[in-house]
């Protein structure tokens, strides 16, 4: 099939495809009736305005309440003065601004090269991703998060190591998960934005202990270690290494935290590799990816951290690869198994996303992107003449290997100015929603969801 090439058929393509990502989601029982914000705006409400401890706090009807740091309902304070109709309003727009940072940050300026068309099926393309949806549908934190980590790792990319840390540290003292790029920091042995993460992190999980004495005792010293409250291990959407074990009705802690052990050894080492060949944004994607490993749980929703894999596979040159794993993570074909993850089958699809997680935590690229790769700068000045003096400025930048500005770097290599992780195009994507009925939990529900 051929793409079309005049304005007219563009619009016609996007206008189709838009009416189409309209009527799925429109039509499909994904809608999480926005549980998590709800949890949210409920226990800050409660703990504000009516007296009630904020770990107590349970959505009507069911069994789910407030599971974060203490940090993260301090920083929440302000929900506090809204209704509920205008938070959702808030975190609409605040998860859109957040998505725009991470794809500026992921693509540089790259996207540009695209113009209206490729940027409007790259939104379609967005807007079927099942993780991306739910975040939304949920009204959930992990896109701010995302975005806030993601900074930072452009601010080390380019050299700004001044302020890197903080988004990070941020990020840690809101929830847990983040704070395995404190260890990629450390293993990068970036010891300043190390410090500087911990330190912000320490802060912030003190001043909320400061303003939520009680609160934050009960969750460092009960809540935390109580995974009943988030949901059930083995459901399907946990799709982490303890789900994968928990579904197979493997209890004993101590396979898991050997799990967890040989996980972190291969980041530990493929991240460091990404570091010294200066691919900080492989980096990123690997602690990313194991981050949703290790964690006890991790719902399909917190899958938005695989998002910069597929732009590193991109950049790598295995569009094709990127293409088939974000089709896969758009299926919602986990969803198959909600009922009986028992045997082979069972076993294979009701865990698919985690052996997509754990197959690109072992096989990204972490080399030089191959816009980057010197040896190309190489080949393509020995077979292309010396630039002529009177040549134009583009015939220099593109031609000759040695020194230039950060102006004509960017251009040649698509990325040194402006965000960009060093990422010269980002992946597209291509989600679906679940096809199931709602179901009672969480992760499945319009009634019921998990923070």
């Amino acid at each position: 099939m051929r793409t079309p090439t005049t304005d007219r058929g563009r619009l016609l393509l996007v206008l189709a495809v838009a009416a189409a990502v309209t009527v799925f989601t429109a039509t499909v029982p994904l809608l999480r009736d926005w549980f998590d914000l709800r949890v949210y705006h409920g226990a800050v409400d409660t703990w504000i305005h009516h007296g009630g401890r904020l770990y107590d706090y349970q959505v009507p009807g069911t069994t789910y309440g407030f599971t974060y740091p203490p940090f993260a309902a301090v920083a929440m304070l302000p929900m506090a003065l809204l209704d509920l109709r205008t938070a959702i309003v808030v975190c609409l727009l605040l998860n859109l601004a957040a998505l725009a940072v991470v794809v500026r940050l992921l693509t540089g300026r790259s996207w540009r090269r695209h113009g209206w068309y490729g940027c409007a099926l790259g939104a379609c393309a967005l807007a079927l991703f099942e993780p991306l949806r739910d975040t939304f549908s949920f009204g959930q934190v992990n896109l701010l998060l995302l975005a806030l980590v993601l900074v930072d790792g452009w601010l080390l990319a380019t050299g700004r190591e001044r302020w890197a840390g903080i988004g990070i540290g941020l990020a840690a003292a809101v929830k847990l998960t983040p704070a395995l790029f404190i260890g990629l920091l450390l293993v990068a042995r970036r010891w300043r934005a190390a410090a500087v993460a911990t330190v912000v992190a320490v802060a912030a999980t003190g001043f909320a202990a400061l303003v939520a004495p009680d609160a934050s005792r009960f969750y460092w010293t009960d809540a935390l270690w109580d995974t009943t409250r988030v949901g059930r291990l083995d459901y399907v959407s946990n799709q982490s290494l303890q789900g994968i074990l928990a579904r197979l009705g493997e209890t004993d802690r101590a396979v898991w935290a050997v799990a967890v052990l040989l996980t972190l050894g291969v980041w530990a080492v493929r991240a460091r590799r990404a570091v010294t060949a200066g691919n900080w944004a492989a980096a990123f994607a690997l602690t990313g990816l194991t981050a949703c490993l290790v964690s006890p749980i991790t719902w399909v929703h917190h899958l938005v951290w695989l998002l910069p894999s597929f732009v590193v596979l991109v950049r790598a040159g295995r569009p094709r690869i990127a293409g088939a794993l974000y089709a896969v993570l758009c299926t919602s074909v986990v969803w198959l198994w909600f009922d009986d993850a028992s045997g082979i089958d069972g076993f294979l699809g009701s865990n698919v996303y985690t052996w997509i997680t754990l197959g690109l935590l072992l096989w990204l690229p972490v080399g030089q992107p191959r816009a980057e790769a010197p040896n190309r700068e190489r080949s393509a000045s020995a077979i292309e003449p010396a630039p002529i003096p009177a040549a134009p400025r583009m015939a220099h930048v593109s031609s000759q290997p040695g020194p230039a500005s950060s102006g004509e770097t960017a251009a040649a290599t698509g990325t040194g100015s402006g965000p960009g992780l060093g990422f010269a195009r980002s992946a597209s994507s291509e989600p679906t929603g679940s096809t199931r009925p709602a179901a009672p939990k969480p992760q499945s529900s319009s009634s019921r969801a998990s923070s």
